[in-house]
């Protein structure tokens, strides 16, 4: 039967189910699909923070939203257009966020009277009309598969662990997706379980089949490719782009590279994925424990490598003893923070950005430490670029702080050609840089170019260039031990003005002001920035005006914020913390910054923040 196509300029689905359900994995094959096909996209992953909750309950709902559209987009969107719920729990879990009159996609298989009351429904919510509001859409998604794959080798709960590819071929159908590849990807990750490679093809193609022959879609939808710069693109996640961004530093800088880790939620990826690549010289180290990482990561930068450690809030608390001794040390290291829900163990998969001052003053003595944040997935590759730049630059450790709406979440990538990628070689000391008065030539390891204040890095085993390191204060210029007052002060004064010295060689702070007469600024970092600029749009949209700006170094902060600052009658900064960022900028600026803060575990809506911004608006 022919079925009519109707164009859409923008649509988001929301996957749900149980973790074991494999919405990840649904939701990251029609993500890939969507970018295939061209249109621009946004992911928002969301796990249970229980990793082994029980099945069936709140606790234990897993989501994938995608957000994809033929024009621009910046967020994952604020509300699912169609939520595809494979049972009772996905579907009262995430209700609320559905609108009304959206699509909800329902596995009818899982609606029994056990399930229903395990999370706390006293009647079925598909018969008792509290779902009027909807267009509801109800699928045996579960009998329908198993049904599909009767004739296939396999026992019944591989065939109904295969629903979600059903669900999926169903999806692909509905919105035009391309299915090949899908089918390629099955192809690859079960090439070695033939009958269960087949048993999904299957079940994928019955899907895609049951959307042109049911009559309960009588429409299928088209969303055109976005317009986009001339370029090869892939689909990529913050974590995957912050290990390429590793990479290709280490290829730029013509360093080793090498990452001590110890696993740890939302990071774990980069280790995971870093150590596909020893064919580009890069070493990974799973440690036993966060100080073990952290120390062999310094041990290599001693060493000549570029060193990395990766991890979240809970581990920077572990490793600040060690920021501290690279401080002092005066070594290059790049330290990772992708930020989750704390304090403690907190919500280990969820996100959050309170890891700011932490990172700014986690630490005993006076020890800065430059950080800078990404604002997007696609972004972390070129922070991780940056923090590697300024690291190797001005020998120090450098912050960067990624979270886990960045990490987990994808965008189309435009795949950067290597030449136009930044050069960081280094020059290590390879002679000494000193004479005495009696004219013999020494090394002094504190003798500092007089542009960086940057020290020399010898790497151990240089003949003629021995001397010691560790944390105890050190003389100017010779490095030996020092407990002079003076001296103190002086290198503590002189490691300040070198992370201020950064300053300089930094883009300046870029304002968004269309209008150019907005008298309200938005200020962000990290990954308000799709949010806000989403809140922005909509702002202008309605016939207001407001500018934005984003900070991705927040020490130092560029050279003009204050002058920016300044142009403004009032300056908002939303921020998934209780206001951090606002509390540096009103000690630093004298700016009476207005705080929007919340800690929810998830990112801003577009919606919400426009509201925000327009009640400002009103009282200037």
């Amino acid at each position: 039967m022919t079925k009519q196509v109707v164009p859409l300029d923008r649509v988001i689905i929301r996957f749900a189910g149980d973790s074991g359900d494999g919405m990840q994995l649904t939701g990251d094959r029609f993500t890939s699909e969507t970018a295939a096909f061209g249109n621009d996209l946004s992911t928002l992953p969301n796990f249970p923070a229980e990793i082994r909750a029980p099945a069936g309950t709140l606790a234990g709902v897993s989501s994938f939203q995608l957000h994809f559209a033929s024009r621009d987009i910046m967020t994952p969107g604020d509300a699912p257009n169609v939520l595809v719920a494979m049972n009772p729990a996905a579907l009262k879990a995430n209700l609320a966020d559905v609108p009304r009159g959206g699509s909800i996609i329902v596995n009818t298989d899982e609606f029994t009277k056990r399930a229903l009351q395990k999370v706390g429904y006293e009647g079925n919510p598909l018969e008792d009309g509290s779902l009027d509001s909807f267009r509801v859409h109800p699928i045996a998604l579960t009998s329908m598969t198993v049904e599909a794959l009767k004739d296939f080798d396999i026992s019944k709960k591989d065939a109904e662990r295969s629903k979600n590819m059903f669900a999926l071929g169903l999806l692909c159908w509905l919105y035009n997706r391309p299915v090949e590849g899908t089918i390629a990807f099955l192809e690859q990750k079960f090439g070695k379980k033939p009958e269960i490679l087949a048993a999904n093809v299957a079940a994928f193609k019955a899907g895609f089949a049951f959307g042109e022959t049911t009559e309960d879609f009588a429409v299928s939808y088209e969303v055109k490719p976005a317009p986009m710069a001339a370029g090869t693109y892939r689909n990529i996640t913050g974590n995957v782009a912050l290990s390429y961004g590793l990479v290709a530093a280490g290829q730029r800088s013509g360093l080793p590279v090498f990452l001590g880790a110890y696993p740890i939620t939302p990071a774990s990826d980069i280790l995971h994925e870093l150590s596909k690549h020893k064919r580009f010289d890069v070493t990974t180290f799973q440690a036993e424990d966060e100080i073990a990482a952290i120390g062999a990561a310094l041990g290599a930068s001693f060493g000549g490598a570029l060193a990395v450690t990766t991890t979240s809030g809970p581990g920077i608390a572990l490793k600040a003893e060690t920021i501290g001794l690279a401080v002092s040390m005066e070594l290059p290291l790049v330290v990772i923070d992708v930020q989750r829900g704390g304090p403690s163990t907190g919500l280990p998969t969820k996100t959050e950005q309170a890891d700011l001052l932490q990172a700014m003053f986690g630490r005993n003595g006076e020890a800065p430490v430059p950080v800078i944040a990404p604002r997007s997935p696609v972004d972390c590759f070129d922070a991780a670029l940056e923090a590697a730049r300024i690291a190797t630059k001005y020998r120090t450790p450098v912050f960067l702080l990624s979270d886990g709406y960045l990490a987990n979440g994808s965008e189309p990538w435009s795949i950067p050609s290597v030449d136009d990628l930044p050069d960081l070689r280094v020059e290590f000391a390879t002679a000494p840089n000193h004479e005495l008065p009696d004219g013999t030539e020494v090394f002094w390891p504190f003798k500092r170019d007089p542009q960086t204040l940057a020290r020399p890095w010898a790497v151990p085993g240089t003949a003629g260039l021995e001397h010691r390191i560790g944390g105890i204060e050190k003389a100017d210029g010779s490095g030996n031990i020092s407990y002079d007052p003076t001296n103190h002060d002086f290198m503590v004064r002189t490691r300040q003005a070198k992370v201020d010295g950064i300053a300089a060689d930094i883009e300046p702070l870029e304002v968004e002001d269309p209008s150019g007469e907005a008298e309200v600024l938005v200020l962000g970092w990290g990954s308000t920035y799709g949010p806000i600029g989403a809140g922005c749009r909509r702002v202008r949209e309605a016939g207001g005006k407001v500018a934005q700006a984003h900070l991705r170094h927040l020490n130092p902060f560029p050279a003009n914020t204050g002058e920016v600052l300044r142009r403004y009658r009032r300056v908002l900064i939303p921020e998934m913390n209780l206001g951090q960022l606002s509390m540096l900028i009103r000690a630093k600026f004298l700016v009476d910054a207005i705080s929007y803060n919340q800690v929810r575990g998830l990112p801003f809506k577009a919606e919400e923040l426009a509201g925000v911004i327009e009640d400002v608006m009103k009282s200037v």
